[in-house]
């Protein structure tokens, strides 16, 4: 308790000789000993919160889209067409359940419920704002905190992997299957790569807990003077953390299956992924997981990276921007803001292939991450041992170099690929998608991805054999009686 209340008394000292810290900050003392009734209203509102979003975002996204594409979005229920998100939630548990008869119906029962809980309970350690009073008690605009927060969330979406792998096992049918196997292995591959984003955070900050990651962004100790004026240095992680800011949007899109990511449910190659079989409620609550994965991994972002529920500059010098109430809204419109990316991503990329994903998780992503975060270790001991700041400039020049090697590198694969497709097209040789003979793998030799050619002669009818019962009486007199013309291939 001592360690805690320090804690405090460092917050509040920093209240007192800088304007923007307006109040002592919440800490982890600040939860202990809540009352009952006081943490049953903030589960509640944790739970009203999530579903109002999830239903907000499905008209934007619909509305948005429409909007991209040249047509109208909902516009009947409601005004604006407001109400059709709602009205869609209250009509697919009407609809009937369909269970086939082959599947193991305990899993394929319990694989939705699985996905979407680990959703609600990531939201938990996510602040809102700094201590208000509710009902005469000063409490802080959060459920609950950690001392390890942040690994909460890590954990929940490992488990709610679980829920869309036993979706796709327990349909007993080879798409689902193969889209829960994407699943997992994609979340995996990004989830290491997520982890590796918050490393940099956890050492600048110096704490796994959300509200003290909060704390170390409000610009206390980052103040200097100006022409006889007190400015402020930037305090966000993601400006401070850049590399790790871009990489966690990159994995936050790859860990909640979004666009261009969305592999384990590709319609157009596993018709409807991991939820093919599902129907009426169960088809919703994985629906509902995905929005509440969302919004969590937005206010994640902002929690870690964009300075939490503090105002961004310039409301960020009135003030009273950072105390009572107000804080709630800058926090949510940073949300909404990260919200309406994914949108985006959603209406302007198509989908990437399924080697191509795990090639830049694997390959890009988590060796820069690795690098990155070798690079701010040595930042902070250098500067916990008194060095100066010229090794900033020692690192950002490291950075730039690394950065300028991949792209040289990348440059150089396209030379390759492009003579590759020059000398393939003059030997007449058909090429795949990346420059080699018969598949879209590299030029180098190497082994292509296993994807056949798109024009295989028997798709022509060529060499395909056709026995008497299939010539109809029309093609009888035509002496093509050993092809058949395929279509739809």
């Amino acid at each position: 308790m001592s360690g805690l209340a320090s804690v405090a008394d460092t917050g509040a000292a920093a209240a007192g000789h800088s304007g923007v810290l307006a109040a002592a900050d919440p800490t982890l003392a600040s939860f202990y000993h809540q009352p009952w009734w006081l943490v049953v209203i903030k589960v509640l509102f944790v739970f009203m919160f999530l579903m109002v979003v999830t239903l907000l975002a499905i008209w934007a996204e619909r509305r948005i889209i429409g909007r991209m594409q040249q047509r109208p979005g909902p516009n009947r229920a409601g005004p604006f067409g407001l109400l059709q998100s709602l009205m869609d939630g209250i009509k697919l548990p009407l609809k009937e359940d369909i269970i086939p008869s082959h599947v193991d119906k305990l899993l394929f029962w319990l694989a939705p419920a699985i996905s979407v809980i680990p959703a609600f309970v990531s939201f938990a350690i996510i602040p809102f704002g700094p201590e208000v009073s509710i009902f005469g008690v000063r409490t802080p605009l959060q459920l609950a905190d950690l001392p390890v927060a942040v690994l909460l969330v890590l954990a929940m979406s490992s488990m709610a992997v679980y829920g869309i792998v036993l979706a796709g096992w327990a349909s007993g049918s080879p798409y689902p299957l193969l889209g829960g196997l994407r699943s997992s292995a994609q979340v995996i591959s990004y989830e290491i790569a997520m982890g590796l984003s918050f490393v940099a955070v956890f050492l600048y900050s110096g704490s796994l807990s959300t509200t003290a990651i909060v704390s170390k962004q409000s610009g206390a100790n980052t103040s200097f003077h100006l022409f006889g004026a007190v400015l402020h240095w930037p305090s966000w992680f993601a400006v401070l953390l850049f590399p790790s800011f871009v990489i966690y949007l990159i994995t936050m899109v790859g860990e909640t299956n979004r666009l261009p990511f969305d592999l384990p449910e590709g319609e157009g190659e596993l018709v409807g992924g991991f939820h093919t079989e599902y129907s009426s409620l169960k088809f919703a609550l994985f629906y509902l997981g995905e929005y509440i994965n969302m919004t969590t991994v937005a206010g994640l972002a902002t929690t870690l990276f964009l300075g939490g529920w503090r105002a961004p500059w310039p409301i960020s010098v009135w003030p009273d921007a950072n105390t009572g109430w107000w804080p709630m809204l800058w926090f949510v419109a940073k949300v909404v803001i990260l919200l309406f990316c994914f949108i985006w991503l959603r209406g302007t990329l198509p989908r990437i292939r399924y080697d191509q994903l795990m090639r830049f998780g694997w390959k890009v992503l988590i060796p820069v991450s690795l690098v990155w975060i070798l690079v701010i270790a040595t930042i902070r001991v250098w500067r916990t041992h008194g060095g100066s700041p010229a090794v900033y400039t020692v690192a950002g020049l490291l950075v730039v170099a690394l950065l300028t090697l991949l792209f040289l590198g990348d440059a150089a694969a396209q030379r390759r690929a492009q003579a590759a497709e020059e000398a393939a097209a003059q030997a007449g040789v058909p090429l795949g998608a990346e420059g080699s003979a018969g598949g879209p793998g590299p030029a180098d030799g190497s082994p292509a991805f296993p994807i056949p050619p798109m024009d295989l002669p028997h798709y022509h009818g060529v060499g395909v054999d056709v026995s008497p019962s299939q010539i109809t009486p029309e093609e009888s007199g035509e002496p093509r009686a050993t092809t058949k013309e395929v279509t739809g291939a």
